[in-house]
């Protein structure tokens, strides 16, 4: 709690001196999760209440579905309270600002946390991505006064707050990369109250900023190349780089390492049927690791929920190591620890991270690593590259590579094995 407040005090010291843009990871650590680590960064909660803070004029928030309550999930958990906490800071926002939600068109879902935001004058739209492209809105942003934003795998959900390990980044004074968000949020407010997709989009939706000509910027007093990319491509207006174009760019940039922290893996469409084999990114790694000896760590959970058929796919890739070859691919499963208290949270006790970070760029996104999330599910994602700065200052890329390697080296960490899978899976 201590650690927190200093990191609030510094925050908000930040914030009301710095004229620049700067960035900040980040977490929430699931109560009871401990690190023998010094890494560690803001909690979510903490970032979102920073925001709520800041905002003046008006807070947009993309998201998947609304679960903060205790009586939204039949539970009576005392660590639903940060939930609980920003659903009343928003409503009392909703009086005050201009506050507008997007959300996945719900179908079974609970609604009370939208009916509250609507009651105080909030505005809602519902999308309704099952029609537009059989997938979901499984994008997680807020902006914040077209200045704040923020991105990252924590849906609006109190277990994503205190049950569930969660990474994002928030980026404060940056007017141009929130503006460039906000094209991706106002196209899903458009599709909210649309009967199909665009093609061509309008250009007010179009983008100067990709994986060519990304946003150049000093970003922590760093000069930085940044860009926003979104999925599903039919939801990409003329600019706008996909989000598996940023995956396969960004892995095939990479010159030294590839470290990948995803709660789901699977070179398959996974919701589709008939079955289809998906190997776009599967390839991307066997490629960059054969060709040019990559190293390649990939960070995956294990939980109730987790798929055998992961496993099977996961161990063909583990599988690419030889080091007299100088081939390098590994894998570890990521296990939350939960006591019988915990255990009876559904839905909770999981590593939902959805990043990579290689010696050029961190990726921050909000989708599992499976076909669906690049076909036909919404998401979106921030890249950022640092590296040709020269700076003495700590890169988003060398904070982000710290949290992976705090991770894969944990005692929550354990080799792919049959023992792991009988224990944990």
């Amino acid at each position: 709690w201590t650690r927190s407040l200093n990191q609030t005090t510094w925050l908000l010291s930040l914030l009301s001196s710095s004229p620049g843009a700067f960035l900040v990871l980040v977490e929430s650590i699931p109560e009871g999760l401990e690190f023998n680590s010094s890494t560690t960064h803001p909690s979510i909660y903490q970032a979102w209440i920073n925001l709520m803070k800041e905002a003046r004029s008006s807070v947009d928030i993309a998201s998947f579905y609304w679960t903060l309550t205790n009586k939204d999930t039949n539970t009576s958990e005392p660590t639903a309270s940060q939930g609980e906490d920003v659903l009343k800071r928003l409503a009392e926002l909703s009086r005050a600002l201009k506050v507008r939600v997007a959300v996945n068109a719900p179908e079974k879902q609970p609604q009370d946390d939208l009916q509250l935001l609507r009651s105080s004058g909030a505005d809602v739209r519902t999308v309704d991505m099952k029609k537009l492209t059989s997938g979901v809105l499984h994008t997680k942003f807020w902006l914040v006064d077209r200045k704040h934003l923020y991105i990252g795998s924590a849906n609006m959900d109190w277990r994503s707050l205190t049950q569930v390990k969660e990474l994002g980044a928030v980026v404060y004074n940056c007017s141009c990369l929130a503006a460039d968000l906000e094209k991706i949020f106002e196209a899903y407010w458009y599709l909210g109250g649309a009967q199909s997709i665009p093609s061509p989009w309008p250009s007010r939706f179009s983008t100067a900023f990709n994986k060519e000509t990304p946003l150049q910027l000093p970003l922590n007093n760093t000069p930085a190349s940044v860009y926003l990319s979104s999925s599903p491509p039919s939801f990409c207006a003329s600019g706008r780089t996909s989000d598996l174009q940023s995956i396969l760019g960004v892995i095939a940039d990479a010159d030294r390492f590839v470290y990948i922290a995803v709660m789901n893996y699977q070179p398959t469409m996974e919701f589709s049927h008939p079955k289809r084999y998906w190997a776009d990114i599967d390839t991307q790694l066997r490629r960059v690791a054969y060709e040019r000896r990559v190293k390649v760590r990939l960070l995956i959970s294990c939980w109730d929920h987790s798929q055998p058929l992961m496993f099977s796919f996961l161990r063909s890739l583990a599988s690419v190591y030889e080091p007299m070859s100088k081939l390098d691919v590994q894998v570890r499963l990521f296990v939350v620890p939960s006591n019988p208290r915990q255990k009876q949270i559904p839905f909770a006790r999981v590593n939902h991270n959805k990043y990579m970070v290689t010696d050029k760029v961190a990726y921050i996104g909000t989708s599992n690593w499976s076909g669906d999330y690049f076909v036909n599910t919404a998401g979106s994602a921030l890249v950022v590259n640092q590296t040709e700065s020269g700076s003495s200052e700590p890169t988003v890329q060398s904070q982000l590579k710290a949290v992976f390697e705090r991770d894969w080296f944990s005692n929550h960490s354990t080799p792919l094995s049959p023992e792991a899978l009988e224990a944990f899976c």
